[in-house]
This record gives C-alpha cells, structure tokens and sequence, in this order.
C-alpha cells in the first residue's frame, strides 16, 4: 500500500467534511483506507461471546438506572459518580430493542466500533494513509477498549466522544474560518461531560495543545487567542450549567460517597502502578508478576514510540503532540492525584488510552522511512502484545458464572421462598437475572459498634428502596421456611451466625457466589 505524502497538519484527505463531497468521495475513502475489512475486525472481537460474561454490579446498576423516566434519571444520576447522559441514552436504547444481555451490551459494542474509524480519520489528518490504516488495526484490537465495548457502561461510548471532538478539534485548526467544527466541538465535549466527569481532563489536553503550538518557535499557531475559540468553550460552561449544581452537591458529599464504598475503594497507588496501567491497557493483566525487566520493558518501548512519533513530526500543527497529550496528561494527572485520594482505574482512563494505538502507528509510519525493519517489528510487536490481551478478554467460561447460580433459584424457587444478598453489588447483578416474584432483600447488618450498614442516599443507595435491606435474618416475614441465601465464596460467613435451627439443603455456586438454600424450623415461631 502506498502511503500519501504527509503535509503540514493534515492535508489529507477529508471524507465527511464538504457539504457536496458524496457518497463516492466517502466510498473512496473508506476503500483507500481498508475501512470495512478493518471495522469487520472490530466488530469480530468486541461481539465475540458479547453475552457470555454475566452482567455484574456497575452494569446493573446502569439497568436500574435507565429504567427510571428520564427525569427520573436526572434526578438519581445527581447522587450517582457519573452523569446523566449514558444512562439517558440507554433508557432510549432499550426501548427500543429490549434489555437482553445483547441488545444492552451493543449499546457499547456500536460506539465502540465506532471510534475505530473515527481514530482512524484522526490520524488520517496527522499523518498519512499508512498510518490511519495501522492505527485502525490496532485500535480495532486494543484490549482495554474491546473488554469496556462489551460492559453496559459509559466508558464505549466515553471515547467515542471524545475522540470525535479532538477531531473537530483538529478540522477547525486547519480550517478556523469553518465554524461548524468548532461549533461540532462544544457539542461533542458538552455531551462527554455529561456523559463522565473525567472528560474535563481532554479538554484541559486540548488547552494545552492549544497554548504548545502557539509557543512553538517558528511559525506559531493562535487559535487559542481566537474569539471563536473562547466563545466555544463559554458555550460549553453555558451548556454544563444545568448540572452544576448536582456536580458541587457530589463534591460537598465526598465523604458520604466514600462511607458507601463508591469512591476511595480503589487500593493506594505506589510507583509501579503506572506502568502497571500500561499492561493493564494492553493484556488485561496489571504484569506485576513479571521479572522487573520485562514489566519495565513494554511501557518504555511505548513511551520510546511515543517519543518517536513527537520528534519526528514536521508538520506545522504537531499534530502528534495532541495525540501525547490526549492521552498523557490525564494518566500523569490521574496517578499524581491518586496519591491522595485513589482514583487510578482502568476504566476511567480507557477512553485516553485509544492515544496509544495512534501514537504508535504514526511512530512505525515516521520509522518505516529510514529504518523498516525495526518499523515492521514495532509494528508486529505491539499488535501480538494486544493480541494477548484479545484472548485474555475471550477467554470466559460462560458455565461459571453469576447468572448461572441465579438460574438455578430460579428454576427451583417455591412460591413463598425469601431470597437474600449479601453485598450491594451481587444485589444489583441479582436483580437482572430474577425470574420469580419475590422481593430481592440485600443484607445491612449493623457494624459491632451498633452503627447501621445500610448505603446513604448517594451512589447505589439511591436506587434501592429501604424496604429492601434486611438488617437481621430473623426479622425476614413469616409465611415461607425456605430462604435463599446469595452470598461471596470469598467470606463464607458474611451472614454470620444464622438463627437457630436453619438446615442447609442444598448449594450451588458459580461466578465466585453461592446460593444457599435453607429450610427454617416453622414459619409458625416468632423469628422462626
């Protein structure tokens, strides 16, 4: 394939840009740069046994969310961590096609693929032919990326916004007097932002960007000066203003969050949690069991074709300092940050990662020039190490899973059987897969010191009704003796000692749960 000669920030070609360009300029594109073979590859491995992991806690969460009206959403989602928008939009998808475990899990998978070619036209505009079709393969394959486009949660459809405002982003800097991208632009981080609160943290990258090329010696760039820019970026503050309020209230409430477990749960960072994220994107495997030298050598060979990629761009825009910036920023900002208060998450960060893949095949482009050999191993080495994580991703035994133990209750509940949780998560993943008509209770014990275990009305807690929780297992109500116990293998005795003359009948555990059943002595004795 011969690669189009790379011109000052991205003179490449633009397939969806002109109003009269057509359905053959767009076809033209998309046949010079492999587009379907290598859509068909993303979306070959982000449906690849879609529904063979059971839902677990966060994704049910995000059901019991978008099953509220949208007001409704509105309303839970400013006591959740995350905004309203995903869950909104999810809401509407399931209308739509219906909540199986397919249809609410191609509402990532679709964003997902998705972004692929939006990355793909990215780097198109920073570099050449050559490099948007490697870019497309690698992020097609990148693993942190397939694994959260098959989870019912936000951080799919996350990078897909924020990667198509770096690009509008990128459209409007060689073409300011085009209004419209920078008008697509406010839309497109305006919508991200309600979407996560980790998406200020690409527009403080393209800020940076911004300020970089307008410091640069030598012809010097000044859309950060620009009115239109300032304007935009008001338009966004503008637009954010109606959620505000719900974002200051979560800030005052930081310390009721951290009490339910829905932040500062994450362990302390130390130094080798930064490369660890690195292998993390990659394998799915945070590699600390590694001999230091290999766990060393992946992310310096990353941060080597990073480098490559910056030093080696001509171009007047440096296009490729965006793409370093997009994606080091928020992880250099986000560990510094996690040394006070843990927040170094892989799924917070993989719309940043989708960076790498790019950084990494304008790098092997710039190498292909002067050293091929060494282009084609970067190349082929960065593609088997995503591969490892490919599989790693696939390898799921669909026979051990949560959703087969709630099977099980559900195919053997009597009418009258109690059934009950023992941690908030299981809860919210049980609730998804019951079929009869009981009542989900979810065990709060309360602490040794007296002090009540239920969640506060911030995070999880605000979708669950009080009269779910169940703070003693003698208080259940009479009128069964059959009670299903839902807990972890993990603490066998997190219910504690059970009321006197409960009888075990049976078990079943898959997924890293059990399912307990027992038979109490009468439903005739108080607390019996």
């Amino acid at each position: 394939m011969e690669a189009r000669r790379e011109t000052p920030f991205g003179d490449a070609q633009e397939p969806f840009a002109a109003p009269n360009a057509g359905v053959r300029r767009l076809l033209r594109w998309a046949r010079e740069h492999w587009l379907l073979p290598i859509l068909l590859l993303a979306a070959a491995v982000r449906f690849y046994d879609l529904t063979a992991a059971a839902v677990w806690g966060d994704e049910g969460s995000s059901l019991l969310l978008a099953a509220y009206p949208l007001d409704g959403i509105w309303r839970h989602a400013a006591f959740d961590v995350h905004p309203p928008l995903y869950f909104m939009l999810l809401h509407g998808w399931i209308a739509l096609f219906g909540d199986g475990i397919f249809a609410i899990r191609s509402f990532s998978a679709v964003p997902g693929i998705a972004t692929v070619a939006l990355g793909m036209w990215l780097v198109d505009r920073l570099a050449t032919r050559r490099a948007a079709v490697m870019a497309g393969v690698l992020l097609a394959l990148l693993p942190t990326a397939v694994r959260y486009s098959q989870e019912v949660r936000m951080y799919a459809l996350l990078g897909l916004l924020l990667v198509a405002a770096t690009l509008a982003l990128v459209c409007w800097i060689k073409r300011p007097q085009r209004r419209r991208y920078l008008a697509a632009y406010a839309l497109l981080l305006t919508a991200a932002l309600y979407t996560h609160y980790f998406a200020v943290l690409a527009a403080l990258s393209h800020w940076l960007y911004l300020g970089l090329i307008r410091l640069q010696p030598g012809h010097r760039l000044r859309h950060i000066q620009r009115r239109d820019w300032w304007l935009a970026n008001l338009a966004v503050a503008a637009l954010y203003l109606p959620w505000l309020p719900n974002l200051l209230g979560l800030l005052q409430h930081l310390e009721a969050l951290k009490a339910g477990g829905d932040v500062g749960w994450e362990d302390p960072v130390t130094l080798s949690s930064l490369p660890s994220m690195i292998w993390t994107w990659l394998i799915q495997d945070d590699g600390e069991h590694l001999p230091l030298p290999v766990f060393c050598s992946v992310p310096l060979a990353v941060l080597a074709l990073g480098w490559v990629a910056v030093a080696r761009d001509r171009s007047v825009g440096h296009g490729s300092a965006l793409l370093a910036l997009y994606t080091g920023v928020p992880l250099l900002l986000v560990f510094a940050v996690s040394f006070i208060s843990p927040m170094f998450i892989e799924r917070y960060l993989t719309a940043y990662a989708l960076g790498l893949p790019m950084l990494a095949a304008v790098a092997v482009d710039r190498l292909y020039a002067g050293a091929r050999v060494l282009a084609v191993a970067a190349l082929v080495s960065f593609a088997g190490v995503e591969m490892i994580g490919v599989n790693a991703n696939a390898t799921v035994d669909p026979n051990d899973q949560f959703s087969v133990m709630v099977d099980h209750v559900n195919r053997h509940y009597a009418a009258g059987d109690r059934i009950v949780t023992s941690d908030m998560l299981w809860y919210l993943s049980y609730v998804y897969y019951n079929r009869t008509d009981a009542q989900v209770r979810l065990f709060t014990p309360p602490a040794a010191d007296g002090r009540p275990t239920r969640p506060n009305s911030y995070g999880f807690g605000t979708l669950v009704s009080t009269d779910v929780y169940l703070d003693r297992l003698a208080d259940l109500p009479e009128g069964s003796r059959r009670v299903w116990l839902i807990g972890s293998l993990d603490d066998p005795a997190e219910f504690g000692p059970l009321p006197d003359g409960w009888q075990r009948v049976s078990e079943v555990h898959a997924g890293g749960a059990y399912a307990r059943l027992y038979v109490r002595p009468s439903a005739d004795k108080p607390g019996g």
